[in-house]
């Protein structure tokens, strides 16, 4: 077997060295960003902008990442409230169509919690206002929030989307009782005849619910339709 020269020998030392040190310092990083990433996430829950704006100035973490059920920096700020935090997340270009696994996206759950400025900046970035399954109207409709329904309908929300359970925003306003949600959804083309899967179109369900007025309106608005 050959013998190598001596600088071909120290350049094979030298490479290996190399490769090992990279290694090792790959493996000391792990932990590091682990911790970065754990940070970040619990800076989001906290409302801790400061921190978190540091963790993403210097590129600790991505503004993408998510917890293990898939909530994303952007969602954990708006679910716990702490709006300042998401505004200032909107800076560093989170995903804003990202669902964690419940199916929730940022602009669904400020429409829910009745985040109206943090609604709006959302679709002046780019939110989108319409998506399969549960939408930002449909939260809206159900808690009753009249004011966000108003811009999501002025944002080109489509009325006649469905939940998983074939309800509409209309159906979800009267079983809560939302009078005014009613009054504003009935103004749009909305069908009134629809009917979820318990076989209940938004009147009944109102009146089954005991929101005997709400029931009556959408009563009155399907006969006016007919005339």
């Amino acid at each position: 077997m050959p013998i190598l020269p001596e600088t071909a020998r120290t350049n094979i030392l030298a490479a290996a060295l190399a490769a090992l040190l990279a290694v090792v310092a790959l493996l000391s990083a792990a932990p590091a960003l682990a911790d970065d990433k754990e940070e970040a996430l619990a800076a989001a829950r906290r409302g801790s902008t400061g921190k978190l704006v540091k963790l993403l100035d210097r590129r600790a973490v991505p503004p993408d990442a998510t917890d293990k059920y898939g909530n994303s920096l952007l969602i954990l700020a708006i679910r716990e409230g702490n709006i300042d935090t998401a505004d200032a997340l909107l800076r560093f270009n989170p995903p804003l169509e990202h669902r964690n696994r419940n199916g929730d996206s940022a602009l669904m759950l400020a429409a829910m919690q009745g985040h109206e400025k943090l609604v709006e900046r959302l679709l002046a970035v780019g939110a989108k206002v319409n998506n399969k399954g549960w939408t930002a109207l449909h939260y809206a409709a159900l808690e009753g929030k009249l004011a966000i329904v108003d811009r999501l309908l002025a944002a080109g929300a489509d009325v006649d989307a469905l939940t998983p359970n074939l309800s509409d925003a209309l159906m979800l306003a009267g079983r809560n009782g939302h009078i005014d949600v009613v009054r504003r959804l009935l103004k749009t083309p909305i069908a009134l005849d629809r009917r979820n899967d318990h076989g209940m179109d938004a009147e009944a369900w109102a009146r089954d619910k005991g929101n005997t007025r709400i029931a009556d309106l959408i009563k009155k608005a399907r006969a006016e339709r007919r005339r």
